[in-house]
């Protein structure tokens, strides 16, 4: 079997510290905040899969015709020999790359899931016996140190994960990617596309109620990690369109005034009724924005695909 490194880059109470942190900022600020990354827990990650199959949900299905349609393109530009893949998951839909790139030497999925990189190394490496893997437990959005591999590199951001980033959390993203690429190496960036109002708001909020569960699974993360009381049943989900900043907003929104302890932070925290607590921020994107902001991070946008409905992208952009 070909080589598999696992290399862990967070210490192993990084995790707890930082929803320690995020939930003592975000709940003491007006208005209150939690980061969605906390959503996926393995019962979230599981309901995340399943919102990805709903009817209602097209940037799963979306992207994926693009990587079937373009694959042999997106080899073709980059000649990768080293796929890093940022917040890797399962490496599902990285399967259509790799088939794609002839000449591909190094796999480096990176996430902060232990089992989800080791899970999807062992069934690359049975799938592709000349493949090495060397996988990074590790938060994308902090400082990486990448491993020596074969250039060209190509680094994979997919599932539209940009959007969750705030505009200046994205530039600072975008400059430390580009600061670890050398001239030849690329970055394959996955954008949900801007559209009527109605598409993205039923994409957030299904019918079946999947995605509000999904909302509420981060107070039940909450309640688990920080001995918090939060009551699943008195909060509501909420998807709103801010048609300003284009994007799409997840919130839980308090169903009546009422008081949470968080006994691990010794925190008390109070909400009105009709009070909102953001849970997520899911920007869509035009061509001309994404190529201006990835020129702000010295990246030059060189190729630019979408699916045949035009509702998600997949750009390829180079060192400038």
């Amino acid at each position: 079997m070909s080589p598999f490194l696992l290399t862990r880059t967070l210490p192993v109470d990084a995790t707890d510290a930082a929803l320690r942190a995020d939930v003592l900022d975000g709940l003491t600020r007006q208005p209150k905040t939690l980061p969605p990354k906390w959503f996926y827990d393995a019962h979230g990650s599981d309901l995340f899969e399943e919102i990805t199959r709903l009817a209602e949900y097209y940037p799963t299905r979306a992207e994926r015709e693009i990587l079937i349609a373009r694959a042999g393109d997106i080899a073709a530009a980059s000649g990768a020999r080293t796929l890093i893949e940022l917040g890797s998951g399962s490496s599902e839909k990285t399967r259509h790359l790799l088939d794609a790139l002839p000449a591909l030497h190094t796999y480096v999925p990176v996430d902060v899931s232990e089992s989800a990189l080791t899970g999807a190394a062992q069934a690359l490496l049975a799938e592709r016996p000349g493949l090495s893997v060397h996988a990074l437990i590790a938060d994308f959005t902090r400082p990486l140190d990448l491993p020596d591999s074969p250039g060209p590199r190509l680094v994979a951001f997919l599932g539209g994960t940009l959007g969750n980033l705030l505009p200046r959390e994205r530039a600072e993203f975008l400059s430390a990617v580009r600061a670890r690429l050398v001239p030849g190496d690329g970055l394959l960036l996955g954008t949900d596309l801007v559209k009527d109002e109605a598409t993205l708001v039923t994409a957030y909020d299904d019918a079946a109620g999947v995605t509000a569960a999904f909302n509420k699974n981060v107070l039940t993360v909450v309640d688990r990690e920080l001995g918090a009381d939060f009551q699943l049943d008195d909060f509501a989900h909420v998807a709103v369109w801010d048609p300003d900043n284009e994007w799409i907003e997840m919130r839980l929104r308090a169903r009546r005034a009422l008081t949470v302890k968080i006994r691990e932070l010794d925190l008390v925290v109070t909400f009105e009724e009709g009070e909102e607590l953001r849970t997520e921020v899911s920007a869509k994107f035009r061509e001309e924005g994404v190529r201006e902001e990835l020129a702000a991070a010295g990246l030059r946008l060189d190729q630019w695909w979408t699916d045949t409905e035009g509702r998600f992208a997949l750009s390829l952009a180079t060192v400038d």
